[in-house]
């Protein structure tokens, strides 16, 4: 029996997650929950897996919410210090973060401080601190397990070879709404028609994220801190039908893929049951119904996120923690109608071009320029 933490318990991925554990009650079981501020709903999941803890991270929200809906099941954590208390009690033993943003780098490092296994569904973890991350897991013994679905398939691929076997990965990405469109068509493009996503049901940031396809900028530097690999290693390729979600390709020129339906309870199984693999609730792939699966080189100049990601990749550094603070603020813009959707990657391209480069910083100093590119991202014309 595993005893799981969900960090965003609330959102597309933590709701999904609950789903697994209910799914495999004699292997898995939810002992505490987080959300923002959605306290009703945080109720109702904590009513129906029976967890022991919950808390909203906003203290606002907390002050005011109503803890009578509990019926007393559950205990409200309230404390400065209680997602480190969740993530590092000794009831837990796995953290599954799917806290969306910077936000969510809090609760990793104390887990890891702690040696827990990290289940990361939180990218931007590792884009802000992805050194510093994964030598704290190195000293503590802790594991961090991918759940994204391009990073779970390349973790699962890559149990075909020996690292050193390794030539390249290549990411996969679906493309978003806007795979075909022209660059004026781009200039004009209305925020529902970014969260109209064709193949995924996600939250709007990650969703806006996949339609600029900086969600796979981020992915290039999250794959370079947890596979150690090197940027040039790193390749990416648009597919449109979300089945093929990664590839390795081995020095002796095998390429291996894992595929299933877009769905995201797979790979958040597959890291919260790792090594095992187990029946589960993951829809089955018909290749026959499935159909053609077409590939194609991404356009440079329609989705210029990419090339950010490679370059913060190779200089590493606080250039991560400033391109996702930049991209933070610059979608919360877009959704505000303060900026065009073009508008996004060029705001990441000048906070990042005019931040003070830091090539060996602490933690305390990637705190400083997420603060500083989240100031400037928002002052950008």
């Amino acid at each position: 029996m595993k005893r799981v933490a969900i960090l965003g318990s609330t959102g597309s991925i933590g709701t999904s997650c609950l789903e697994v554990i209910a799914a495999l009650p004699d292997r898995l079981a939810a002992v505490a929950l987080t959300a923002h501020r959605n306290w009703d709903r945080l109720c109702e999941q904590a009513a129906a897996c029976g967890a022991r803890f919950v808390t909203l991270t906003d203290d606002d929200a907390l002050a005011s919410a109503d803890r009578a809906r509990l019926g007393g099941r559950a205990e409200v954590l309230d404390s400065a210090d209680r997602i480190e208390r969740i993530v590092t009690g000794a009831e837990t033993d796995v953290v599954l973060t799917a806290i969306v943003g910077a936000a969510g780098l809090r609760g990793t490092w104390a887990a890891l401080e702690a040696g827990k296994t990290v289940c990361v569904a939180n990218k931007e973890t590792l884009v802000l601190a992805g050194s510093l991350v994964m030598d704290l897991a190195r000293r503590t013994g802790a594991k961090i397990l991918p759940v994204d679905s391009e990073h779970s398939a390349v973790f699962q691929a890559l149990r075909a070879g020996q690292p050193h076997e390794v030539k390249r990965i290549v990411l996969t990405a679906s493309g978003g709404p806007f795979r075909t469109w022209s660059m004026k068509q781009l200039d004009a493009a209305t925020t529902e028609q970014a969260l109209r996503h064709p193949t995924w049901q996600m939250g709007p940031k990650i969703t806006i994220d996949s339609a600029t396809m900086m969600n796979k900028a981020l992915e290039i530097i999250e794959a370079k801190w947890l596979f150690g690999l090197e940027p040039n290693q790193i390749d990416v390729v648009l597919h449109p039908e979300s089945i093929v979600h990664s590839l390795v390709e081995f020095v002796d020129g095998s390429v291996v893929a894992q595929l299933s339906p877009p769905d995201m309870k797979l790979p958040i199984q597959y890291a919260l049951c790792f090594p095992d693999r187990l029946p589960g609730l993951s829809p089955r792939l018909d290749l026959a119904k499935a159909g053609s699966l077409h590939f194609e080189a991404p356009d440079a100049q329609r989705f210029p996120a990419i090339q950010l990601g490679h370059e913060v990749a190779a200089r590493g550094g606080t250039a991560g923690a400033v391109l996702n603070a930049a991209n933070e603020v610059a979608v919360e813009r877009f959704l505000a109608g303060e900026i065009r959707f073009t508008d996004i990657v060029r705001c990441c391209r000048t906070v990042l071009d005019h931040h003070t480069f830091d090539p060996s910083p602490n933690l305390d100093g990637l705190l400083a320029a997420d603060r500083w590119a989240r100031c400037d991202a928002r002052s950008w014309r």
